[in-house]
């Protein structure tokens, strides 16, 4: 019988009663709970986190049936059982008044589900201290604590900060119950989208292994490659699967590469149809308030290094782009260097060719106001892919005399010269193009460079008037390409700000 597809089901029961595929993580889940006893995983939304803790669920309450035929079968004690206190914040939370009938409910349920009471049911924090100990007295055995999505809490705030900030102070005192419950538990494990700073929701409980960049456990959320090719080749017949890997591959945690499994999913499920799948699930609001407020410079994405401290965590009250972008998904690490001190750097860029051109589209929007840009965006592609460069001009004209002056009061970049930039960046890293921006050579930085089938284009802004292209000459800049059996173009743009508009486009092919 040919298997489903588990679209939006996290239930491990389910999934393996109802004939759904389901891609073996358990001997992973087996080498965490033989090597450990606290552990904390942060992956973006819709990777698979929720189904991780309902498998572990399944397993430590010994329902064996549902194992059979998977790696952790025959080598799992299913006599001994485990009583297990699940918690998961997958409701909208919108002050800490909800916040508390949330967590009396969750608690509820797990008094039900376990036959127990917990006293002092008014205070949250000691209501769960007390129903571990009760727990762990009924069955005369320690308890397994599972947390799903720990920070969903505060991240639906978090464009609210003194809200996000009462409940990430009420959160750190019900979390901090669990290592003051050491002696009752056998295994606890939260997960979520972001790791906050030690000094904030974490203090409290320091006793966290953290395996999100764990090479070992890099694909225990997510889809290897071998997947694909192996159990999923049935339902992928007939796709060219380097096309499937450049689409939705990508997401690295300092171990193989992996998928997104609602990308493949919906990808299956659509007729094999390339679209923002993932992407679409969620509306990053606050992000794009973050990025105005900042004034953010977006051509730096292409070649970003944080330090390590930097993409570990982030502070509700100082938050930086950057851990946000990462850890939400939205950028993956592209190469790890260390320095001459043991410094820890890491290189990031967007995943895949979904998040690139997806997230690039938003911020067309965000620039220009402009929400029916496809249109221009194909004419660029066309005239770059083609060689056309009269196009490509009229075409960038068009598009600048579009965006209403309002837009470049209320993005407020740094100058004109920056928000111009940002304009040109996003809509040709939008079309999932390889762009990069302050591309070094042994003669200094070119503003942009771009691929596109058989031909490089190397570009130079000014905002004076100048030849353009007068120092790529002279720099040679295009010298550090051509030995790629490509055609290089140069391009010079001279942007005016009294017309908020190109004032002049040249170019020339190398010869």
């Amino acid at each position: 019988m040919k298997k489903k597809l588990p679209i939006g089901i996290s239930t491990f029961e389910k999934i393996r009663g109802d004939n759904f595929i389901y891609i073996d993580k358990t001997k992973d889940i087996l080498e965490l709970i033989e090597n450990g006893d606290y552990y904390f995983l942060s992956r973006p939304r819709r990777f698979g986190k929720s189904l991780l803790i309902d498998t572990i669920k399944e397993l430590f309450e010994g329902n064996r049936a549902l194992f059979e035929g998977l790696y952790i079968y025959d080598k799992w004690n299913w006599n001994q059982k485990y009583p297990v206190i699940k918690i998961s914040f997958s409701g909208g939370i919108r002050d800490l008044k909800s916040l508390d009938v949330h967590l009396g409910r969750i608690l509820k349920e797990n008094e039900k589900r376990l036959g127990v009471n917990c006293s002092y049911k008014e205070y949250k924090d000691i209501c769960f201290l007390d129903l571990i100990e009760e727990v762990y007295k009924k069955y005369n055995q320690k308890v397994v604590i599972l947390i799903d999505e720990y920070d969903k809490p505060i991240l639906d705030n978090i464009n609210k900060i003194d809200i996000a900030v009462e409940i990430r102070e009420a959160l750190k005192d019900f979390y901090t119950k669990i290592k003051e419950s050491d002696r009752f538990i056998k295994f606890a494990m939260l997960t979520g989208v972001s790791k906050f700073s030690k000094v904030s929701i974490f203090s409290g409980l320091n006793n966290l292994e953290d395996i999100t960049l764990h090479k070992r456990f890099a694909t225990i959320c997510g889809y290897t490659q071998e997947d694909i090719e192996t159990d999923f080749k049935e339902l992928l017949d007939g796709v060219d699967l380097e096309k499937l890997k450049e689409w939705y591959n990508g997401y690295n945690f300092l171990g193989e590469r992996v998928y997104n499994p609602f990308d493949i999913l919906l990808f299956i499920s659509n007729d094999f149809a390339y679209k923002n799948y993932w992407f679409s699930t969620g509306t990053p609001t606050f992000l794009i308030k973050l990025l105005k407020e900042k004034n953010y410079f977006f051509p730096e994405l292409e070649n970003l290094v944080v330090g390590e401290i930097l993409i570990d965590s982030f502070d509700i009250e100082s938050i930086k782009i950057e851990p946000l972008l990462f850890q939400s998904g939205y950028l993956t690490i592209d190469k790890v260097e260390v320095s001459e001190f043991e410094e820890i750097f890491y290189h990031l860029k967007h995943p895949n060719k979904e998040v690139q051109t997806s997230f690039n589209s938003m911020l067309i929007d965000f620039l220009t106001g402009d929400d029916n840009h496809i249109i221009k965006r194909q004419k660029v592609f066309k005239s770059l892919a083609s060689g056309d460069l009269e196009s490509f001009k009229e075409t960038l004209i068009a598009l600048y005399a579009s965006i209403p002056y309002n837009s470049y009061v209320k993005n407020n970049i740094a100058s004109y010269e920056g928000y111009w930039a940002n304009v040109f960046y996003v809509y040709l890293a939008s079309l999932g193009l390889k762009i990069i921006a302050e591309d070094v050579t042994n003669r200094g930085r070119i503003d942009f460079t771009m691929r596109i089938r058989d031909k490089i284009y190397i570009f130079e802004f000014k905002v004076i008037d100048e030849d353009p292209l007068a120092q790529i000459k002279r720099q040679k800049y295009y010298q550090k390409y051509q030995n790629e059996d490509k055609e290089i173009i140069l391009v010079g743009i001279v942007f005016s700000e009294e017309e908020k508009n190109i004032k002049e486009l040249i170019w020339e092919v190398v010869g």
